[in-house]
């Protein structure tokens, strides 16, 4: 062999060794870990997707209450007063009719303690404007498929709708928060909300202000939270139930009195 080619072997190895190969979901390139396509990616992937969002939004107490930035104007100033997870991107479109806004929380990696460490998606928050019936919510939001199976795992509140869909995915405890996650699994899941309040027979006329998509634990919903929810049969089950409309009464025919001939 030649002193050349050990010389391109030993140089191969050196760089081998020199990369090393990153298991930390903050490093690595970030992958959706659901359907959705959302949860999962950086928010760099997030802007090549969508663009650039046209606001940010800043949530200013427990409640909901936000405080709405121009792009610009987050970049240049209010990102470096906050941390920069702290700002939502927001995006909002049209359809049929109906204002539907996207804004976008994120998570990051709590032992990356660097300036410019990488934001994650952790949830998507979108609202109605006006509210819509719940059968309408897959024609407005393409990323929400709900799953036909009557045996899809559902629950109910009187305000919000809870709904699983496909499988758990072990990389998405990266963006959970909740203690002992790791001994759980952690599925997609579509939370309805109502401000009007849920009527006790649920109907696809429902009406739906906003829904979050995020990712929850089945395990936690049914051991630990159910005394707070209530299992119901799942309303995207086809075919999607409807209010019947009522048949109208038949009208009794006036009595003829009869007479002798």
């Amino acid at each position: 062999m030649s002193a050349l080619s050990i010389l391109r072997i030993t140089v191969h190895v050196l760089f081998l060794y020199a990369v090393p190969l990153s298991t930390n979901p903050s490093q690595a390139l970030a992958e959706p870990y659901f359907e959705d396509g959302y949860l999962g990616l950086s928010q760099n992937e997030l802007h090549d997707k969508l663009g650039m969002p046209q606001a940010v939004r800043d949530r200013k107490s427990a409640l909901r209450v936000f405080t709405y930035y121009p792009i610009a104007d987050w970049s240049k100033y209010f990102s470096k007063l906050v941390s920069p997870e702290n700002g939502e991107d927001v995006y909002t479109f049209t359809r049929d009719g109906v204002d539907v806004r996207y804004s976008f929380s994120y998570a990051v990696d709590p032992n990356d303690h660097n300036e410019n460490r990488p934001l994650i998606v952790r949830l998507v928050d979108i609202e109605f404007s006006p509210a819509v019936p719940l059968h309408r919510i897959p024609a407005l939001v393409p990323e929400f498929r709900p799953s036909p199976d009557p045996r899809s795992p559902a629950f109910r509140s009187n305000i919000w709708l809870l709904l699983f869909k496909g499988t758990p995915s072990s990389a998405a405890r990266f963006i959970v928060k909740e203690n002992g996650k790791d001994r759980l699994e952690w599925t997609l899941c579509f939370q309805l909300f109502s401000m009007q309040g849920l009527p006790d027979h649920l109907t696809a006329k429902a009406s739906i202000d906003r829904m979050e998509i995020s990712t929850q634990s089945l395990q936690l919903v049914t051991l630990r939270q159910r005394h707070t929810h209530e299992p119901i049969s799942n309303p995207y089950a086809y075919p999607v139930e409807q209010d019947a409309v009522p048949a109208k009464p038949l009208s009794k025919p006036i009595p003829v009195p009869q007479y002798a001939e």
